[in-house]
């Protein structure tokens, strides 16, 4: 059962990740109002939300875009910094979005960043605890159960993020509405593009949720043996 679950999320993550891709490279092509580049777009709605001490930076990269709360820079690749686009426009205000809940103390957000320093201590060490877990699982069970523990606040970790990325696009795509940076000919586009970028999260966490049952259930079954 679990083997059918995997390869149901792999399939939807490819195919979510391989949608993203069209609809970026297809609403690169569509123009926004005013001709305004990612960068100026980030710059205008930081501004517009009475954020002056964000600078937004140009990195390498294909939608590597983020915000980084520790240096309060908004990172555009260059696809986005330099481009006058819907799909631009959309990346940069969703970034953006990330400085606004920031700003505003968006609790999720804040529970993120705390969970950061564990994540990436538990990435670096929840394999070779999960391996050994399971190869010493009948003389030594309480070493899986570390892991599954270390697993599962990467599993939390995917869960908190969904309410701040869905948050962060609404952000973006009320202000890119309001700000006239897109219109009826092509809000729908900058919505489309966020949606789908939102769904590669949903994927992720299943992933980890799938994963944290399958280790719980091979621990389960250690225990009972």
């Amino acid at each position: 059962m679990y083997w059918i679950v995997f390869i149901t999320i792999t399939i939807l993550s490819y195919a979510v990740q391989a949608s993203l891709q069209k609809k970026f490279s297809k609403y690169s092509q569509i123009p926004v109002a005013y001709g305004l580049t990612g960068r100026e777009v980030a710059e205008k709605m930081l501004r517009d939300n009475g954020i002056y001490d964000v600078k937004v930076t140009s990195i390498a990269g294909t939608l590597t875009d983020h915000y980084n709360p520790q240096t309060k820079t908004v990172n555009l690749s260059r696809g986005v910094y330099g481009s006058c686009s819907v799909a631009a426009a959309a990346v940069a205000a969703h970034e953006c979005g990330h400085a606004v809940q920031h700003e505003v103390g968006y609790a999720p957000l804040k529970l993120r960043s705390a969970l950061v320093p564990v994540v990436s201590f538990s990435s670096k060490v929840v394999t070779w605890v999960l391996l050994l877990g399971m190869l010493l699982i009948n003389i030594f069970p309480q070493l899986m159960l570390f892991g599954i523990i270390l697993f599962g606040l990467t599993t939390l970790f995917s869960v908190v993020t969904l309410p701040v990325e869905i948050n962060a696009s609404h952000r973006a795509l009320e202000w890119l509405n309001t700000s006239g940076i897109t219109d009826y000919t092509n809000h729908e586009y900058a919505s489309s593009a966020l949606k789908s970028a939102a769904y590669t999260y949903v994927v992720a966490a299943l992933s980890s949720l799938a994963t944290l049952m399958y280790y719980v259930m091979i621990f389960m079954g250690g225990r009972r043996n």
